[in-house]
C-alpha cells in the first residue's frame, strides 16, 4: 500500500491534475474534499476521454469533478492481501483506496498485492 499519496480536489484544474499524474508516473489518484473525505478517483483513462474529445472540439479544460469517477470501490486497512487479490480479479479497477475508520489512509494497487503475495511464497 502507498501511504504517501497524490490526491486531487474536485475543484482542481484538470490540466494540472493530468500533469501531476504524468509527473508522478501514476495511473490514478483519489479525489478528496476540503474535509479530507474521499469523493472520487481520477484516472488516466478519465483524462484520456477528455483529451480525445478536446482533439475534436479544440476545447481543453475543466475541473477534476467534471470527469472523476464518483463510484469508488474501497478496501479496509485491515483487509487480508488474499482477499484484496480476489477483489482485483473480479474487478476492472487497478487500484483501491484504503480506508481506516472512514478516512483515506492509502491506496493499494495490483502491483502492491502481487509483490505482497510474492513475499508470502
Amino acid at each position: 500500500m502507498s501511504s504517501d499519496l497524490v490526491t486531487f480536489s474536485p475543484a482542481m484544474d484538470l490540466r494540472c491534475a493530468i500533469r501531476l499524474l504524468l509527473k508522478n508516473r501514476i495511473s490514478g489518484a483519489p479525489v478528496v474534499d476540503s474535509l479530507g473525505r474521499l469523493v472520487g478517483i481520477l484516472t488516466k483513462k478519465d483524462c484520456l476521454k477528455v483529451a480525445f474529445s478536446a482533439s475534436y472540439h479544440q476545447e481543453w479544460g475543466g475541473h477534476v469533478a467534471q470527469v472523476m469517477s464518483r463510484e469508488v470501490q474501497t478496501v479496509e486497512a485491515q483487509s487480508d492481501v488474499v482477499e484484496v487479490a480476489g477483489l482485483f480479479l473480479n474487478s476492472r479497477f487497478r487500484r483501491f483506496p484504503v480506508m481506516k475508520n472512514g478516512r483515506l489512509v492509502g491506496v493499494i494497487s495490483r502491483h502492491d498485492v502481487l509483490r505482497a503475495l510474492d513475499d508470502l511464497w
